[in-house]
């Protein structure tokens, strides 16, 4: 499952779903209106096999690593999160669930770091 932080604009949530990728966001289609940061974490732990696109850096740490969950953390401009989003799940090293759970990603225009919870940091360019 693929899920949208709260923050994500309508037009790219619309966006992805035309291109066939299939998203849910929070407070539209699971969870609810106005979960807090702090809320999202065991909110994670209640799913299975989700990928979650936020523009909240907070969340990128390698603490946040869980077998449940792929945290994507992206660092662009929210008119951009449809494009990166889609690049995220097409790159070869992330393009299955079984490749990305149990991570942290950071996305920016120059490519994207993975972290694991137990292995090394690595950088990849686009």
């Amino acid at each position: 499952m693929n899920v949208l932080d709260e923050n994500i604009p309508a037009d790219q949530r619309s966006q992805l779903l035309a291109w066939g990728i299939s998203v849910n966001q929070i407070g539209v289609d699971v969870g609810r209106k106005g979960m807090k940061d702090d809320e999202i974490i065991p909110f994670l732990h209640t799913l299975r096999d989700t990928t979650f696109f936020t523009r909240d850096l907070g969340f990128d740490d390698r603490k946040f690593c869980h077998p449940k969950y792929c945290l994507v953390c992206l660092a662009i401009s929210k008119d951009e999160v449809a494009v990166f989003a889609r690049r995220v799940l097409n790159h070869s090293e992330l393009d299955t669930k079984a490749k990305r759970m149990d991570t942290v990603v950071r996305v920016s225009h120059a490519g994207f770091t993975v972290r694991r919870r137990k292995g090394q940091e690595v950088y990849f360019k686009w």
